[in-house]
């Protein structure tokens, strides 16, 4: 089926191979990802674009006693395959299978684990330090994508490396893409290296008419000479600038110039980069076509290229936060929206396209973000920065600092909350509630559906401080309609709703997890024929402490639901509630437990957690047997 692929076991079975065997493997390979992820979604365009830069990568350099560190990550499927990984890459995001992330644990070829972005080069350059006092001889090299570049964290690892003179290589993948096409300064300055007229016609008329051999590798030095020179004097290169010697570009889908290339960057020491330009989703012409969406296209047609359309009726969440704030734009002109990178993921298309001078792209920076947001807010703005749950982790001191400290008007919407099913660890939205719980200040609310989303935005502008969270999950909502429900109505911030009328139990519940917490009560009132309080709180911070004190005082035991990290979340709320007031009723909480979920479904991982309904139900009669003895 893979005459070449099918031989491989490691990455010393591809050493003896010459060129034509190494772009028949990148082909197979290519062929290989397009055939897995057809029916197993994984990130496709990226991987696609990055094969002959991890094949020549494998060839020159002697893993895993050298070390290779993927930025972000879901460009190494190329790697994963070539590493004894092949067959397991069947299963790549499934549950007890491999990662769709390096991860150090699966496989001493993954150096460094790494699933959010700009986190290569510092990681890079402590491997390369280890290395140094170790006298193990190891080479590092970082593998980072253009988008990632704009994190303020790879412009901190570069300049430590280049500070250091560390013996570090980076390559940089520039596709002219991350996730969304990129937008920004340092896009538009790669642009105009990789196209600049003047060393680009000197390639034009000399390397790319010479043949194979001695003469062609030497003009090739002249000309990457020339280049380097021709640049400083346009305007100063910025990686030289940093330290590092820079090199190329080159083509990084030519497999024969990037093993000569690297070739030559494994005799030289201290910091290096290579600029190599390649194409995302390389070699599948709809991922050419249109790479932003073939980032991670889920299901698909491995001949045709056609996706799979969803069953589910149901408007996802991103989409009801995007036609809402595209309607709260219309009527209010301060309305601007912010995204580091994620306008698709976001919902924020629409938004784009109907308001471009409203709409910020800022790249992968979630801290640049945040405090852009609050600059906005401060200038008299109504800003709707939406940011992934797991990426907002880092930009905690920028919404305590410049937002909570200085009461800003900035909303905070985080998509993604919770568990996100086949990204796994790296991306579980676990830990906003309690993270961001302790902050002064802070409005934090989830909606139990669409609708209660749509009253949330609309309660957020017109909030005169911030920082206002609102927070939902990956995928779609609950089917209940929601483009009818006015922009003029808004709720009572920290007033939690009451759901159903019982006693004995309280169901204390935050998010869409409260509407499987109904269903588990009327499951448990046809067993036993009792009712039993189900509370919607919509509120982590301000708590509805009127629901808590009422149900400790009406029911014999408290139940919290979150989709959340357990510890610090709405359980530690109540409880702290509950201390305070002297209160001696028990309180048993349900929520994400402390520790790292790996790959699942949502529905897998939901079950796992016990917050399905079947999960709720097993814990409202564990409490019932607990409370008849």
């Amino acid at each position: 089926m893979y005459d070449l692929l099918d031989r491989i076991d490691s990455p010393a079975d591809i050493k003896g191979f010459d060129m034509d065997a190494l772009r028949e493997l990148c082909a197979e390979i290519r062929r290989y990802i397009i055939e897995c992820c057809s029916v197993n979604p994984g990130h496709v365009a990226s991987s696609l674009g990055s094969v002959e830069l991890i094949v020549g990568m494998h060839y020159v350099f002697d893993a895993p006693d050298d070390k290779f560190v993927f930025d972000v990550g879901h460009q190494a499927y190329a790697h994963k395959i070539l590493t004894g990984r092949k067959e397991a890459f069947r299963k790549n995001r499934q549950k007890d299978g491999i990662s769709g992330f390096p991860v150090m644990s699966e496989s001493p070829y993954d150096s460094f684990g790494t699933g959010h972005s700009s986190t290569s080069i510092s990681a890079a350059l402590g491997l390369a330090e280890a290395a140094k006092i170790k006298g193990t001889g190891s080479k590092v090299i970082a593998l980072i994508g253009d988008g990632a570049l704009s994190g303020g964290l790879a412009f901190e690892g570069l300049n430590n490396a280049g500070a250091d003179k560390s013996n570090v290589l980076v390559i940089l993948n520039d596709n002219d893409q991350s996730i969304d096409r990129n937008l920004g300064g340092m896009h538009d300055y790669l642009l105009r290296i990789t196209t600049s007229s003047k060393y680009n016609k000197v390639k034009k008329h000399i390397w790319d008419r010479l043949g194979e051999g001695k003469l062609r590798r030497q003009l090739q030095k002249m000309t990457r000479d020339t280049k380097a020179n021709l640049v400083r004097r346009w305007g100063g290169n910025l990686f030289e600038d940093m330290g590092f010697r820079y090199f190329g570009p080159i083509d990084g889908n030519d497999i024969a110039q990037v093993v000569d290339t690297l070739r030559r960057l494994k005799r030289l020491g201290g910091p290096r980069l290579l600029h190599a330009h390649t194409v995302k989703g390389k070699g599948f012409s709809p991922a050419e076509d249109d790479p932003t969406v073939w980032h991670a296209p889920g299901k698909y047609d491995p001949e045709t290229g056609e996706r799979m359309k969803r069953h589910n009726e149901a408007d996802r969440y991103q989409d009801v936060f995007g036609q809402t704030l595209c309607e709260l734009a219309e009527a209010d002109p301060a309305v601007v929206g912010i995204t580091p990178a994620m306008a698709q993921g976001s919902g924020l298309c629409a938004f784009k396209n109907s308001f471009p001078d409203r709409f910020y792209d800022v790249g992968i920076a979630e801290e640049h973000a945040v405090t852009f947001s609050a600059g906005l807010a401060a200038g008299g703005l109504k800003p709707f920065c939406s940011i992934y749950s797991s990426f907002a982790q880092r930009a905690y001191d920028q919404i305590v600092h410049d937002v909570a400290l200085q009461k800003l008007p900035v909303t905070i919407c985080l998509d993604r909350a919770g568990l996100v099913g086949e990204d796994g660890a790296t991306h579980q939205g676990s830990f906003d509630l309690a993270a961001f719980r302790s902050i002064p200040d802070t409005v934090i609310c989830s909606p139990r559906n669409e609708a209660e989303l749509r009253r949330m935005m609309s309660t957020a502008l017109a909030a005169e401080s911030g920082p206002f969270i609102i927070r939902w999950p990956r995928g779609c909502g609950e089917g209940v309609a929601w483009r009818d429900v006015p922009l003029q109505e808004t709720l009572e911030v920290g007033k939690g709703e009451k759901l159903s009328e019982g006693s004995l139990i309280a169901v204390l519940a935050i998010g869409p997890v409260v509407n499987r917490a109904v269903e588990a009560a009327e499951e448990f009132a046809s067993k036993h024929r009792i009712h039993i309080n189900i509370y919607d709180m919509k509120w982590l911070k301000p708590l509805d402490t009127s629901i808590v004190n009422g149900a400790a005082a009406s029911c014999k035991a408290i139940l919290t639901v979150e989709e959340g990290a357990l510890k610090g979340g709405l359980y530690g709320a109540v409880c702290e509630r509950l201390a305070e007031t002297g209160s001696h009723v028990p309180v048993r909480g349900l929520g994400i437990p402390d520790t790292f979920i790996r790959q699942d479904t949502q529905t897998g991982q939901r079950a796992s957690c016990g917050l399905d309904s079947e999960g709720i139900l097993g814990a409202l009669e564990h409490l019932f047997e607990k409370l008849q003895k």
